[in-house]
């Protein structure tokens, strides 16, 4: 049985660079990476707020009211104009990589990626116009 080395204090040490806290904003891929993983939270925030107006409605008029207030403070109002951009960025990034984790063959061929994201965007677009449709009424 073989004994393993000892380490004495003059054992010399393996270079290991030092990485900067910044180093993500090197590249524009690090960069992109790195907003798609903090628009996370904004995601989260938006489904927060949304669970918060479901509530507000079941309670009744008053408390929507409430609601309606405190979403109308300028704070809030901000807060929310940053979250559409990163959920609109969220999505585009999260559509993008789609044709990476699904791999689509039609009569033996792959279907090309570019056709992949395309069907989810036309998707997106076409619930889009649904809602609105919904909500602006027929």
């Amino acid at each position: 049985m073989s004994e393993r080395p000892r380490y004495t204090a003059y054992h010399p040490r393996w270079f290991r660079a030092r990485m900067s806290t910044w180093w993500w904003m090197s590249r524009g891929a690090y960069l992109r990476f790195i907003l798609r993983e903090l628009s996370s939270i904004f995601v989260a925030w938006f489904v927060v707020q949304l669970l918060v107006l479901v509530h507000a409605v079941t309670r009744g008029e008053a408390r929507y009211q409430e609601f309606l207030v405190w979403t109308a403070h300028p704070v809030v109002l901000l807060l929310n104009v940053v979250t559409f951009a990163f959920v609109v960025f969220h999505a585009i990034t999260w559509f993008n990589l789609a044709p990476q984790a699904m791999v689509v063959g039609v009569r033996g061929r792959r279907v090309p990626p570019r056709w992949i994201a395309a069907a989810h965007f036309v998707a997106l677009g076409l619930a889009s116009a649904l809602i609105i449709w919904l909500l602006v009424g027929a």
